[in-house]
């Protein structure tokens, strides 16, 4: 396993942007598949992306298609969100995420997301 940490949550008017980074320790970083998750208050967890540990192929939840992004720099041991267009509804606790393969085995602690509008 690695130890993951997210940060970049904040709040945000509707239409901002924010990144969110995921920091991984450990040596097998690089090995693992990562994904995004959220989670709202009453709601279940949902998946919003996916990424593979060459960074080559990525996969979105309609919820986020076309709004936000997937990254990572498996140099800095790191992957990334990058949301724009940000509505209401997009208000949650987001998770990092990863393993060699699914379910994924790492979880990091989560980061608040607030938008407002």
């Amino acid at each position: 396993q690695v130890q993951l940490v997210e940060s970049g949550g904040g709040l945000v008017q509707a239409g901002g942007s924010l990144r969110l980074s995921c920091s991984a320790s450990g040596r097998t970083f690089s090995n693992y598949a990562m994904g995004w998750f959220r989670q709202a208050p009453g709601k279940e967890r949902e998946i919003l992306a996916a990424i593979s540990w060459s960074g080559g192929s990525t996969a979105y939840a309609d919820s986020v298609k076309g709004r936000f992004t997937i990254s990572r720099d498996n140099a800095k041991n790191t992957v990334y969100l990058q949301m724009n267009r940000l509505k209401p509804e997009d208000t949650a606790v987001y998770y990092c995420a990863g393993g060699v393969a699914e379910p994924y085995d790492s979880w990091g602690q989560g980061t608040q997301v607030t938008v407002s509008s």
